[in-house]
């Protein structure tokens, strides 16, 4: 009878608690917007890898409905316009793509993707000097990003927007 009591106990409290967690973790797990931009950029870079152009561009385009919105309920964000820049340029809106790269270097100039990425739209539009002076920017930062804009402004690495 103790056993019996003492099995019925220790369900339930494991019962409630596992229904406790599931309830709680759902209310912490919700993406922002920008959460979903990222993802969708992720996505299309490993499809880019791939050699599956338009499904990249597609999520890319998505990614950029996410960062739009995400702008729009909180402006003047670095990150968000680094990202806007990116997935503008990589659907091949390089104007649009600069401009949004310039409005993320006013806020944080020196932003090391953005100075990366507008580093390698100068490179894809043909402005290889403004390409050498974001280079320039990002040389003492002992980063990843300098050696990549190297390699895309050196011709080691192509560049494809």
């Amino acid at each position: 009878m103790i056993k019996k009591i003492f099995f019925s106990m220790f369900f339930l409290i494991f019962l409630a608690g596992t229904s406790f967690a599931a309830g709680s973790s759902d209310s912490g797990s919700k993406k922002t917007l920008y959460d979903k931009a990222v993802e969708q950029i992720k996505i299309a870079k490993k499809l880019e890898k791939k050699g599956k152009t338009e499904k990249a561009i597609k999520r890319y385009e998505r990614a950029i409905k996410f960062l739009l919105k995400s702008n729009k309920k909180k402006p003047n964000k670095a990150d968000t316009l680094n990202y806007l820049g990116f997935a503008t340029r990589k659907v091949g809106d390089f104007e649009n793509g600069e401009r949004y790269y310039l409005q993320g270097l006013a806020i944080e100039p020196n932003h090391i993707g953005i100075n990366e990425y507008l580093g390698e739209l100068y490179v894809a539009t043909n402005r290889m000097d403004l390409a050498k002076e974001r280079l320039s920017i990002l040389e003492k930062c002992n980063c990843k990003e300098y050696n990549q804009l190297k390699g895309v402004i050196d011709g080691s690495k192509k560049s494809k927007y």
